[in-house]
């Protein structure tokens, strides 16, 4: 079995909108069953959440149910506030529907983060921990968490252990962790019959030519964007712009893709090109 790198979101995605994964992933992370939900990639929200428009991962919506899924690296577009705008965004958005005040559902998004952490903690400290969770429930002076909202913001990060950890968590973190350390070698808890699923989709083999070339699309798109974002830092946001957008030209990456990265359009793109053809 060779895995495919569960770095990558395209075979992220393919493996986790399994229904079967999907669910077991989500009861092994929250312990909530989440039933008959309508699974989703790349979902938007209907409307702007103050000047929040972003995309989705991977959205699920039961009756009761919302959960949002978010595959992220951990080096240069990351940050725990820009995961609580989305968190938040998605518990304002219910509010549309909702004949009053109240929540008539409940939000988990689950943040899986593949590279070690780059944050501090407001003590200076670097954070390395496998799960960390956020609620909304408040405290009384003596601490005591009194439960009032089911809603959870969850960040895992495979690249940590500890034995504190419930086995069913951790068989999760092992699972990713070995796609992106030894996808070639995997050993993991495959008596586990959710994962045993999600390795057969995760197995190269089995990954059709259209996923594959989607990937190596997406690929190509993360390491242009790190440049871009390295670029941007010395030479000026224009000019690091255009070079993004040459070298995912040289990448082979089409100019309507190229254009929704740069956020420009496909004639802006195909002009940057053409000048610096000649």
């Amino acid at each position: 079995m060779q895995l495919a790198n569960l770095d990558n979101e395209i075979f992220f995605k393919k493996v986790f909108t399994d229904p079967e994964v999907f669910r077991a992933f989500v009861k092994d992370i929250t312990g909530v069953d989440v039933v008959n939900a309508s699974i989703e990639t790349e979902k938007q929200l209907e409307r702007k959440v103050a000047a929040i428009n972003f995309k989705l991962d991977i959205y699920a919506e039961s009756f009761d149910k919302r959960v949002v899924i978010e595959i992220q690296r951990v080096d240069y577009d990351y940050s725990f506030d820009r995961f609580m705008h989305y968190f938040l965004a998605l518990l304002v958005d219910l509010q549309r529907r909702s004949k009053d005040y109240s929540f008539e559902q409940d939000v988990y998004t689950i943040v899986v983060l593949t590279s070690p952490y780059v944050v501090k903690e407001k003590t200076g400290e670097l954070i390395k921990d496998d799960v960390l969770i956020s609620d909304l429930n408040p405290r009384t002076l003596s601490n005591k968490i009194r439960q009032i909202y089911p809603h959870k913001l969850i960040f895992l990060n495979p690249n940590y252990s500890s034995p504190d950890t419930p086995k069913e968590i951790q068989d999760w973190l092992e699972f990713i962790l070995t796609s992106i350390k030894n996808p070639s070698n995997p050993k993991f808890n495959l008596s586990n019959v959710a994962i045993a699923k999600a390795a057969a989709l995760a197995d190269i083999e089995n990954m059709p030519e259209s996923v594959l070339e989607d990937a190596k699309i997406a690929e190509a798109k993360k390491k242009t964007t790190k440049i871009y974002a390295n670029i941007e830092h010395e030479k000026g946001i224009e000019e690091g712009k255009e070079e993004m957008i040459l070298a995912m030209h040289a990448a082979q990456m089409p100019v309507n893709q190229i254009a929704e990265i740069a956020k420009k359009t496909a004639a802006e793109i195909s002009e940057i090109i053409e000048k610096h053809r000649k």
